[in-house]
């Protein structure tokens, strides 16, 4: 009996874990679903495919995830804005529990990440050691801190300077990597560079000692001028930010004017020629490397797709293709809230034919299709036509919409917002100019009032068209009379092109000041631990006699006490962030903030800023304006992508196609209403009858970043048949492998 009954619960376990295996079909679309994905967004995880793995993977990727990992890495690092030194401390024990916190999710992320990555590639990655040996590193500083302060005793936190590993390190951070990738990348070339600038400023050092040491020249402050070589060189690498220009020739100009000689030459070949080359290796080696690295994210994508294609393929006559069924159950896996009317529009664009299936070359398509944002349009007519049809089409209503519509109605209220602006320069005392400007908004309600006549007022209001939107947001808001001057931007279509481009290079600007962020962190803690407590700001009405050497005997009677430049310290976090801003616009305040620390510490302490300096403003700032500009190229040179061409044709084909321009410039009486409504049959007569009312068009080209673009440019040049590289040679390509060569590409990248 007692056999029986085991036998019957090992039974009816094995019912229940047949019941939680997926079919085989299913497991492979999820798979499918998962390399599209990774496409689609072009993740580089190579991950298990079995089935636990492949559910685990899908977890880890959803947004609620990344989201709690962010948050955390949030809060790990606004942890220095309450640890000492700190303008509002918290205990220790506080602190040192959310760190706990902190790291048992990262811990938990890594461990999750683990799990659907091959241990050999997991412990392969250089991203997980920095993980694991940060957390290790900073769970024994922790606790080698908290003993020390349990005896009363003083440390350091020696690991709060790698708290960005986490940012940097982690999947989701791999465009912060990427900048940070450029910046390792641009380093060798750029260090020789910088070697010759040195022994520039160096040379000039040794000739300013021989002709000002000897003279007996002193500064407005009563110093000796230039006695000191290590003085002389940090004087003259400061003057090539022009901080302390033309103070610094002062005293040897009024000397001798012909000694200004010296210091023109200076500036021309330090400031303007050393300073040019910096810039232009720094952008030639971020071309160079972003095309490498855009080659390997093109065949990566390319390599995801075609994995995903061989799991779904079946053979029909001679070729491989993917059923209509197959591909239908793919794309609402990838895309669960895609509308039925926009998944058919994308599958007639895939299966030109209506064949029933897709074939390779359209299936290697579905990531860019289902990244192209296609808006349903439902038209809809006017509340007043149906409520009063009559006085709605009349002879003399039609005029009105007609005149609304009409170009020149822009135009007319474009000039009128250059008079307004002319009168708003003008004095408010006026009687005039006050009436003047209740007869200017009288004019703008009744623009408003007049494009809600004439368009029905969910389109005028468009808030799926971002220029549209931003139109009638300013419209709005008029008494806000300065914002006004704005819509002569939105109205003309060069200022769009620009505008457009900045939104375009939004999110990698971001990614930038990710960068920027880190390093100022690193800075930040760095200049915390050495010079906490060395300035201390004291409040105006203070009437202690410390305050005007700023707490510091040191600094009595210094320029630093005397510019007021007290408040500029590193006696917590958000104080030193501004601090190190300041330095970052590279005005006279560097020289002076840099003297002012060196005096209540150690000469040396001008290291640090001029440390400080070199990376932020020679290589980031140098390596942000290369991809200004070659984001500015690739925007201004590239057209429609062969995608969106091939969905704008099959919209046209079915003759449901509206333009951008038509609804920015509120020519349809429609409302952007999406309709979850699908194609009912294989004529085309069928078709428009099952959308009747809705019509399709290809969204702003705001979503257009500068890495989609200069992918697009690479992957047009890879031909169809083209499977590319292996994945270990993908992995493993370098700015000088071969590659496709056309001249879109060697020009724009």
């Amino acid at each position: 009996g007692l056999g029986n009954c085991l036998c019957l619960g090992c039974d009816h376990k094995k019912t229940k874990e047949k019941k939680k295996r997926l079919p085989r079909k299913d497991q492979d679309l999820l798979l499918a679903a998962a390399y599209v994905s990774d496409a689609q967004y072009n993740r580089n995880v190579p991950f298990e495919t079995s089935p636990q793995a492949i559910r685990l993977y899908y977890f880890y990727n959803h947004w609620t995830m990344r989201t709690v990992t962010y948050f955390f890495i949030c809060v790990d690092l606004a942890l220095a804005l309450f640890e000492e030194p700190a303008w509002l401390p918290l205990p220790f024990l506080v602190t040192s529990t959310a760190e706990m916190l902190c790291l048992s999710v990262f811990l938990g992320r890594l461990v999750h990440f683990a799990k659907v990555t091959p241990q050999a590639v997991f412990w392969k990655d250089t991203k997980n050691i920095c993980i694991v040996v940060t957390i290790v590193l900073t769970l024994i500083d922790v606790i080698i801190y908290g003993s020390l302060e349990a005896v009363a005793i003083h440390g350091v936190r020696c690991t709060r300077v790698l708290r960005p590993v986490f940012l940097m390190n982690f999947p989701e951070s791999r465009q912060i990597r990427r900048a940070f990738r450029s910046l390792r990348n641009t380093l060798p070339d750029i260090l020789y560079v910088f070697l010759l600038f040195l022994f520039s400023v160096l040379l000039f050092s040794l000739m300013a000692l021989k002709l000002f040491g000897d003279r007996g020249l002193h500064t407005a402050e009563g110093a000796p001028y230039f006695a000191n070589i290590l003085d002389i060189a940090f004087e003259l690498y400061v003057l090539v930010t022009a901080a302390n220009s033309p103070d610094v020739m002062m005293p040897a100009y009024e000397f001798g004017w012909w000694y200004s000689l010296f210091f023109i030459t200076y500036v021309i070949i330090n400031t303007y020629i050393f300073m040019s080359v910096f810039l232009a290796v720094v952008y030639n080696n971020y071309r160079k490397h972003l095309k490498n690295e855009i080659r390997t994210l093109a065949y990566l994508k390319r390599h995801k797709m075609i994995e995903a294609f061989n799991i779904l393929k079946v053979k029909v006559g001679t070729e491989f293709v993917v059923t209509e069924a197959r591909w239908r159950r793919l794309v609402k896996v990838v895309a669960p809230d895609i509308s039925s009317s926009h998944l058919e529009l994308l599958l007639r664009t895939s299966d030109e034919g209506q064949k029933g299936h897709v074939d390779k070359t359209n299936f290697l398509r579905l990531a860019d299709l289902l990244n192209i944002q296609v808006v349903t349009i439902n038209i809809k007519k006017h509340p007043l036509e149906a409520w009063m049809p009559r006085v709605y089409q009349s002879s003399a209503s039609l005029l009105i919409q007609r005149v609304v519509r009409h170009r020149t109605f822009v135009w007319v209220y474009d000039v009128i917002i250059l008079v307004n602006a002319v009168f708003i320069a003008l004095d408010e005392t006026n009687p005039f100019i006050s009436y003047a400007e209740w007869l200017f908004l009288f004019l703008y309600v009744i623009e408003i009032l007049l494009k809600l006549y004439t368009f029905e007022p969910r389109a005028y209001f468009g808030w799926k068209q971002f220029w549209n939107c931003s139109q009638q947001i300013l419209d709005i808001v008029l008494i806000l009379r300065i914002l006004r001057l704005l819509r002569v931007i939105v109205s003309i279509q060069r200022f769009r092109v620009i505008v457009t481009t900045l939104i375009n290079i939004g999110p990698t600007m971001l990614t930038f000041g990710g960068l920027v962020v880190v390093v100022y962190y690193v800075f930040a803690i760095v200049g915390m631990e050495v010079f906490q407590g060395r300035v201390r700001f004291f409040d105006p009405s203070s009437s202690s006699p410390d305050a005007l050497a700023c707490g510091n005997p040191a600094l009595k009677d210094s320029a630093f006490a005397r510019g007021r430049y007290c408040r500029n310290n590193f006696n917590d976090l958000a104080s030193s962030l501004v601090l190190l801003a300041e330095l970052t616009a590279v005005n006279q305040c560097f020289a002076l903030i840099a003297s002012g620390f060196a005096l209540v510490t150690h000469q040396a302490a001008k290291l640090y800023f001029i440390g400080f300096h070199v990376v932020v403003v020679i290589l980031i700032v140098n390596i942000f304006i290369a991809f200004i500009l070659e984001a500015f190229f690739v925007a201004y040179s590239l057209e429609k992508s062969e995608v969106e061409t091939a969905i704008e044709k099959k919209i046209q084909e079915l003759r449901l196609g509206v333009q951008e321009e038509e609804v920015q410039d509120g020519r349809l009486a429609d409302s952007v209403d999406a309709k979850d409504c699908g194609f009912s049959g294989d004529e085309e007569d069928n078709e428009r009858e099952a959308l009747k009312g809705l019509y399709f068009r290809i969204a702003s080209r705001k979503y257009r970043t500068v890495d989609a673009l200069l992918q697009q440019m690479f992957e047009s040049e890879i031909a169809p048949e083209d499977e590319g590289p292996s994945l270990e040679e993908i992995l493993n390509l370098s700015p000088g492998s071969s590659h496709p060569r056309k001249p879109s590409f060697e020009n724009s990248a």
